[in-house]
């Protein structure tokens, strides 16, 4: 049985394999680009607004922080309670293009010993959690040069 691929959140990303990217919006006015995305307004409190439109952001940035989640968070986070909880690290990632921070997971494996700050990474399609019918897609982030 194949299950459906579909995106946690609908907008935040496309695309596959190389050409995966986040999705964000840049205000026409001021230049401001924002993740998660931005489709009523301008948020930069020193514009006076403009069209907002989609862009895709950078592939590449920095690890600007990490740290790991060792407990299951509450409610509304879907997990399964009859599987063991599984830490993973979680890091923030400066792109230096749009000068933002963009925070996710890192892919299956890397760990937080892995890390270290200003090391640079990539995002990559990512899954968040499969049931009988649906594979949750998300981003990951990768550091540069891990194929895994």
């Amino acid at each position: 049985m194949s299950r459906t691929r579909t995106p946690v959140v609908t907008g935040w990303f496309a695309g596959e394999g190389d050409d995966f990217r986040l999705l964000g919006t840049r205000c026409s006015a001021c230049a401001s680009v924002f993740f998660p995305r931005e489709d009523a307004f301008c948020r930069n409190p020193g514009c006076s607004g403009g069209e907002l439109t989609e862009v895709p952001l950078s592939r590449r940035g920095r690890v600007w922080s990490y740290t790991d989640s060792r407990y299951r968070p509450p409610s509304p986070y879907v997990s399964d309670r009859e599987l063991e909880w599984e830490p993973y690290a979680l890091i923030a990632v400066e792109l230096a293009a749009e000068r933002l921070v963009v925070l996710g997971q890192t892919v299956p494996g890397v760990a937080v010993a892995d890390l270290t700050v200003g090391m640079e990474v990539e995002v990559v399609p990512g899954v968040l959690n499969e049931d009988a019918e649906t594979t949750w897609t998300t981003w990951h982030w990768r550091p540069t040069g891990v194929t895994a």
